[in-house]
């Protein structure tokens, strides 16, 4: 008789195991078949098939990272009104109060961003305006 957590118990060593063996044989390419080369060329920074111009980054404003952010946020939020916008016609009255709420929420956003400035590209930053 079979018990009837076996196949739960097969499935967690399986999916342990998959990921587990595919690092080990990684790993073994690795050490027996990878030519190692070390020297300056292999060791030295190299982007895009240019070498570069500094030996530092360049640091960007804080304002390029939140204007990134803000479109991820705006882009996924309007995947979640496609179905929205799908069943418009069929929608109860609590799924549209629902979705009226959805847009509140993302018009508010969206005017705390403008609020801040964030959406201001013309505007100088202040550490870049003290400098020049």
């Amino acid at each position: 008789m079979h018990h009837p957590y076996i196949p739960i118990l097969v499935f967690f060593v399986v999916a342990l195991a998959v990921p587990l063996g595919a690092l080990a044989l990684a790993r073994v390419w690795m050490t027996f078949f990878t030519p190692i080369k070390k020297g300056p060329e292999k060791n030295a920074l190299y982007e895009c098939g240019v070498n570069p111009l500094s030996d530092r980054q360049t640091r960007f404003h804080s304002q390029y990272y939140m204007f990134g952010l803000l479109f991820l946020v705006f882009d996924v939020e309007t995947v979640f009104l496609l179905p929205f916008a799908v069943a418009f016609l069929k929608l109860s009255v609590g799924a549209f109060v629902a979705a009226m709420l959805f847009l509140l929420l993302l018009a508010e956003g969206l005017l705390w961003a403008w609020s801040k400035g964030l959406l201001d590209w013309r505007a100088i930053p202040k550490t870049r305006a003290a400098s020049l």
